[in-house]
């Protein structure tokens, strides 16, 4: 006898990552840091509450070592993209230095804190434990990244410190001699880099894209250090405007 045609509906299947979250680490599933900072919030709330402050400590040292030894070393991480990611599919990517930078200031006050609790100083280890615990949760509930602020920021500061973006050399870049152009730093794998050419295509200004991934000497001659950015550059290569997360803005002089 024949075998009945299952009737349960076929899984549907997930789309292929964009991204290989242990090889592609410039860019990382904004997803996982947030499931980071969730941990790490509920696991130092936790130690404050239950006065288990060596807990700080492990915490710390899981950021340190996924610092100085890779992305597979973050609990994290394994839990997002070897479990939850091939369930859920890939979310919107975004760079990873912010990311970086603010796991090395969360791995800066818990190890703090644990040093302060070590040394008698329970007010301190409090203050710098507490703080980590709010940014933490409040990053994983809204998306809204102290640490990776504080890095835009710095960022942005030491472009306009260094002049890296008064000037661009159009002839290097591939723009055409004698014209203005739209010049976007990008990453292929960059969601908001995507989202900010097809605004500027939109708006008739398609910009002439420097991948930072293949050409990371240009980044660091105009001290590109977050993607997207893009700027109006004159004919004669003089920056007129920064365009940045859907802002512009005069260049500075």
């Amino acid at each position: 006898m024949p075998a009945l045609p299952s009737l349960a509906p076929a899984p549907r299947a997930r789309a292929p990552r964009s991204a290989d979250p242990w090889r592609d680490l410039a860019v990382i599933d904004a997803r996982a840091p947030r499931l980071n900072q969730l941990l790490v919030g509920l696991v130092t709330l936790t130690a404050l509450l239950t006065g288990a402050w060596p807990l700080l400590g492990l915490l710390a040292l899981q950021l340190v070592l996924t610092l100085r030894l890779g992305r597979r070393w973050c609990l994290a991480c394994r839990l997002w993209f070897d479990v939850l990611q091939p369930r859920l599919g890939e979310g919107p990517l975004e760079d990873a230095r912010p990311v970086r930078f603010a796991n090395q200031v969360g791995a800066t006050f818990l190890g703090g804190a644990t040093l302060a609790y070590a040394l008698g100083w329970p007010r301190v280890g409090l203050a710098l434990a507490a703080t980590v615990a709010v940014l933490a949760l409040v990053a994983s509930l809204t998306g809204i990244c102290a640490g990776c602020l504080l890095y835009r920021g710095w960022a942005l500061l030491r472009g306009v410190r260094g002049g890296s973006l008064e000037r661009l050399d159009l002839s290097e870049l591939g723009c055409p001699p004698g014209e203005p152009a739209v010049v976007a730093f990008s990453h292929p794998l960059c969601a908001d880099c995507q989202d900010l050419a097809r605004r500027l295509e939109a708006e008739g200004r398609a910009p002439v894209t420097v991948d930072v991934s293949r050409r990371p000497d240009l980044a660091r001659k105009y001290g590109v250090a977050v993607v997207p950015l893009a700027v109006s550059v004159g004919a004669d290569g003089r920056v007129l405007r920064r365009i940045h997360a859907g802002r512009a803005r005069p260049a500075r002089r």
